[in-house]
C-alpha cells in the first residue's frame, strides 16, 4: 500500500508516524483550523481580531501558524481516548497522545471534511471533522465499532485541552442544560480603553455532547495526574471525578461507557468552539447538535466550498498534476481571497495578489478587493503597508514597518482581472479615500500610484527601498534613506508597462508611462547588470549586493524574474540569467530564492541574513518567488524550464518525495527548505504554511502559461506551451460565462473552433452560456 493515495476528491495518508506534521485545513468566513494527522490543531477565529479558543498550557505570543510548526505533548489537540474496561488497554485517536500501535490508519483530507479511520485489535474508530458556514464551531462525529469477534466493554473519552485561557480569571464546569463543558475566562488587559473592547469578546469555550455523559473532568492537572496525557489518571480510574476547574487550566473531558456486541457501533456528535454567552451556546446546540443538524450543516458547507468556482479542469498525462489543478489549487486560491488569511489588516501586497487569484475563481471578490484597497490610498498616491478591513482595525506587526513595493501590485492585479473579466468599467468607478475624503476614479488612482513610483527614486533612477520591499526582512538596505532596490525598480518598470497597455486598450494615452518604464529598465541595465544576472540592490553605503563578488547572497531570484517580465533583459541577457539560475539556484525541490544562503548577519542587508540558511527568505525554495520566475519564463517562451520548476514545486507523487517534504499534496506551501548545496540533508522540508501568494500566481501560470488560455479585450487567446514530454492534453476552460472544451495536440500549428479554422490565436465575440469545441495543434 502506498503512503499516500491522492486524487481530485481526497488525499489519504496511511501512516500516523511517517509524516508527523502532515495536515489538512478547513475554513469558513469566521475561522480556520489546521489539523494534523496525529490529532494536534491550530485553530483561530475572528472577533473581529484573530483569537484562539484552544491554547497551549502557557501564555502564547500572538501568531497564526509558525513555519515548520512543531507539536509537543501539550500542543492544543483533539483527543479521543478508548479504554477496554476488561483489560485496561488504552489507546487514543487519531494517534496522540497515547501513541498506541495501530493495525491500520487512514487520515483522509477532502475539500469539505477531515476524516480518520483507526483500527485497533477488535475495535475501529472513525472520526469526522467539518465546519459550519455561519459560525466559529467545529462539528465532530465519532463512530466506535466493535470489529472483533467478542463482546466489548469500553469507556470512551473525548478530551479537548483548552489551555491557559487567561491569567486574570479562568474556570470550567459541566452544564447539564447544555449537556457539555463550558469554560469561562476574562481576557486580560491593562489599558482602561481595552476593557470596553473586551466586553464583546467570546470568552467562553464549550464542548457539547449529543449524548449525556456518565462523568466529566475539567481540571487539566487532575485529568493528567501522574500518568500525564499519555496515560491520564482520570481515565485509568473507574470513573472520572466530575472535577470543577477553579482558576486553573481547563480541559473539556467527558466519559461514556458502552457495551458493544460483535459488529455493533455507537455514534457520538460533539460541538467545540467559542461563544459569547449561554444564549449563543444554546443557539448553536439547537441548530447543529443532532443527526439532522449535522447533515444540514455539511450540505451547507459543501455548497459554500463549491462557490469558489474553478476556471479550468485538465486532463493530461500527469494524473497527480490533474488532481492538484482540478481541486486543491483552486481551493487554496479561494481560501485566500475569501478570508484574507484571517487577518484584519492584510499586507497590501498580499491583499492584491490574493485578489489576483480571485479573478479566476470569484471575480466579484477581486473587484471588491481593488476598491477596498484604493479607499486607503495615501494623498501622495502611494499605497499603505496594510489594508484595514473594519473601522477600528489597526496596522500591526510588519505593517508598521515602511515598505516601498505596495503600489506596484495594482497594475499587476488589474492586468489579470481585466483580461479575465473585460470589466474596464471598473476604471471609471469613483473611490473616496479615508485620508482626504476625495472621490477619484480607479483610473486616476492607479495613475497616481504609478506616478508615486516614478518619483520615488535616487539620482540613478533606481527605486528607494526604505525598510523593505516585497522581501520583508530586507530591512537594513535603505533604512538611512539612500538604499535602493533593484527588484523594485524592475517591478516598477513592469507595472508602468502594464498600466500603459491598459490605458491604451481603454482608449487613453499611456505613452508617458511606457517611456517611464523604459527609463527604469535602462537604469537597471546601467547600474545593476552584473554580467550574467542583475544585482539585488545598492545599500545606504553605496555597496552593490547580490552580485558575483559576494561570497554569500551572490544571486537573488526576484530581479531575474522581473527583468524577464519588464522587458529589461534582451535575448542574450535572458540566456545568461537562466543559465546562472540553473547552475546556482535550482534544486530537486524547486528554485531557491537566494544563493548561497547567508550564514551570519550582514548589517547592510538586514534580518533575513539572521534566518537559518535555507529557511524562509534566506535561501529557501520560497515558492512565491519561485512562481514569479516560473510565470516570467512562460512570458518569454521558456516552456520546458517553466514546467520543470513548476512540477518540482508540487509534493509527490512518489513516497520518497512525500517523506522528504513531510507534507500531503493538498496545498502548495510558502517554502521548502533550501540551501541545497550547503545543507543537502535538510533541503526539501516543507514549511507547512498554506498562507502564500504562491497559489494565485501558480494558478495563473497554469491557466495562461502552460495551457495558454489567456483572456484579452478581444476574447480568449489560445497559445499553449506544453512540455515536450506531453503529446496532448484536454482542458475545460470557463471564461466570461462560456465554456471552452479544448483539445491540444502536436502537429502543424492550427486553431479550429466548432469545426471552423480560425486565423490567428484569439477567439472573439464570445457568447455567454455557449460551449465551444476547440482543437489546437502546436
Amino acid at each position: 500500500m502506498s503512503l499516500i493515495d491522492f486524487d481530485a476528491d481526497r488525499c489519504i495518508l496511511s501512516s500516523p508516524t511517517a509524516m508527523p506534521l502532515a495536515a489538512g485545513f478547513l475554513w469558513n468566513p469566521h475561522m480556520m483550523i489546521h489539523m494534523t494527522a496525529r490529532g494536534y490543531a491550530t485553530a483561530q477565529f475572528m472577533q473581529p481580531e484573530p483569537s484562539k479558543y484552544a491554547r497551549a498550557q502557557i501564555m502564547e505570543a500572538k501568531h497564526f501558524m509558525l513555519p515548520e510548526q512543531g507539536t509537543y505533548a501539550h500542543h492544543p489537540g483533539r483527543f479521543f481516548y478508548v479504554k477496554d474496561r476488561e483489560t485496561g488497554a488504552l489507546f487514543s485517536a487519531p494517534y496522540e497522545p497515547v501513541r498506541a500501535p495501530v493495525e491500520a490508519f487512514a487520515f483522509e483530507v477532502t475539500p469539505t471534511r477531515l476524516h480518520w479511520t483507526v483500527d485497533r485489535p477488535g475495535l475501529r474508530i472513525e472520526l469526522t471533522l467539518t465546519l459550519t458556514v455561519d459560525d466559529a464551531c467545529e462539528l465532530w462525529e465519532v463512530r466506535l465499532i466493535n470489529s472483533g469477534a467478542r463482546h466489548r466493554n469500553v469507556s470512551f473519552y473525548p478530551a479537548f485541552p483548552i489551555g491557559l485561557m487567561s491569567w486574570m480569571n479562568q474556570s470550567a464546569n459541566y452544564h447539564a442544560g447544555h449537556q457539555g463543558i463550558v469554560a469561562d475566562c476574562v481576557t486580560a488587559y491593562q489599558k482602561i480603553e481595552d476593557y470596553f473592547k473586551n466586553k464583546s469578546l467570546k470568552d467562553k469555550v464549550f464542548l457539547l455532547s449529543e449524548q449525556t455523559p456518565l462523568a466529566f473532568e475539567t481540571r487539566q492537572a487532575r485529568f493528567e495526574g501522574e500518568g500525564g496525557l499519555h496515560k491520564p489518571d482520570a481515565i485509568m480510574a473507574e470513573q472520572m471525578g466530575d472535577g470543577v476547574a477553579l482558576y486553573e487550566n481547563p480541559i473539556a473531558a467527558l466519559q461514556f461507557d458502552h457495551e458493544l456486541n460483535k459488529g455493533e457501533s455507537v455514534t457520538h456528535r460533539f460541538l467545540f468552539g467559542p461563544a459569547f454567552d449561554d444564549t449563543e451556546i444554546t443557539r448553536l446546540k439547537t441548530r447543529y447538535l443532532s443527526q439532522d443538524g449535522f447533515a444540514t450543516a455539511r450540505a451547507e458547507y459543501v455548497a459554500y466550498m463549491a462557490a469558489g468556482a474553478k476556471s479550468i479542469n485538465i486532463d493530461s498525462s500527469d494524473p497527480h498534476l490533474n488532481a492538484f489543478v482540478n481541486t486543491w489549487l483552486p481551493r487554496q486560491v479561494y481560501y485566500h481571497g475569501d478570508t484574507n488569511r484571517l487577518s484584519t489588516d492584510p499586507q497590501t501586497r498580499n491583499f492584491l495578489q490574493d485578489a489576483m487569484g480571485s479573478a479566476y475563481v470569484s471575480p466579484k471578490t477581486a473587484r471588491k478587493t481593488l476598491l477596498k484597497a484604493l479607499s486607503q490610498q495615501h494623498a501622495n498616491g502611494s499605497m499603505p503597508d496594510g489594508i484595514t478591513l473594519y473601522d477600528g482595525a489597526e496596522l500591526k506587526y510588519i505593517n508598521q514597518v515602511p515598505h516601498t513595493d505596495h503600489s506596484v501590485w495594482l497594475a499587476l492585479f488589474l492586468e489579470a482581472y481585466l483580461d479575465e473579466t473585460d470589466d474596464y468599467a471598473v476604471l471609471d468607478e469613483l473611490v473616496t479615500d479615508k485620508e482626504t475624503q476625495t472621490a477619484r476614479s480607479v483610473r486616476d488612482r492607479i495613475s497616481a500610484a504609478n506616478q508615486w513610483l516614478i518619483q520615488a527614486i535616487d539620482y540613478r533612477g533606481l527605486n528607494f527601498i526604505d525598510q523593505g520591499d516585497w522581501n520583508d526582512p530586507m530591512n537594513m538596505v535603505g533604512w538611512k534613506g539612500k538604499g535602493v532596490s533593484g527588484w523594485l525598480t524592475l517591478a516598477t518598470a513592469h507595472s508602468l508597462r502594464l498600466w500603459s497597455q491598459i490605458l491604451e486598450r481603454d482608449g487613453r494615452d499611456g505613452s508617458a508611462f511606457a517611456r517611464a518604464s523604459q527609463a527604469f529598465n535602462d537604469a537597471m541595465n546601467t547600474h545593476l547588470w552584473d554580467g550574467d544576472w542583475y544585482g539585488r540592490g545598492i545599500t545606504d553605503d553605496d555597496v552593490k549586493f547580490g552580485i558575483k563578488s559576494d561570497v554569500e547572497g551572490r544571486i537573488y531570484l526576484n530581479p531575474q524574474s522581473f527583468a524577464l517580465m519588464s522587458g529589461a533583459a534582451d535575448g542574450d541577457k535572458q540566456k545568461r540569467m537562466v543559465t546562472a539560475v540553473e547552475d546556482q539556484m535550482e534544486t530537486p525541490y524547486g528554485v531557491e530564492m537566494i544563493a548561497p544562503a547567508y550564514t551570519h548577519m550582514r548589517e547592510d542587508v538586514g534580518r533575513l541574513t539572521q534566518k537559518f540558511p535555507g529557511v524562509a527568505e534566506n535561501g529557501s525554495v520560497y515558492n512565491h518567488a519561485a512562481v514569479f520566475y516560473i510565470y516570467s519564463l512562460y512570458q518569454v517562451n521558456e516552456a520546458e524550464k517553466a514546467f520543470e520548476l513548476m512540477r518540482k514545486m508540487l509534493t509527490g507523487p512518489d513516497d520518497e518525495d512525500y517523506l522528504r517534504r513531510g507534507q500531503m499534496p493538498v496545498f502548495v506551501p510558502n517554502y521548502y527548505r533550501g540551501a541545497h548545496r550547503q545543507n543537502p540533508e535538510a533541503s526539501g522540508r516543507s514549511s507547512h504554511l498554506f498562507n502564500t501568494g504562491t497559489a494565485s500566481w501558480l494558478y495563473r501560470s497554469l491557466i495562461e502559461g502552460l495551457f495558454g488560455l489567456k483572456g484579452s479585450r478581444e476574447g480568449l487567446r489560445i497559445a499553449p506551451q506544453l512540455p515536450a514530454s506531453w503529446a496532448s492534453a484536454r482542458v475545460t476552460r470557463h471564461f466570461r460565462g462560456a465554456t471552452f472544451e479544448v483539445e491540444i495536440s502536436r502537429g502543424t500549428p492550427a486553431l479550429n473552433v466548432d469545426g471552423e479554422v480560425v486565423t490567428g490565436k484569439v477567439i472573439r465575440d464570445i457568447v455567454a452560456g455557449k460551449t465551444y469545441q476547440i482543437s489546437v495543434t502546436i
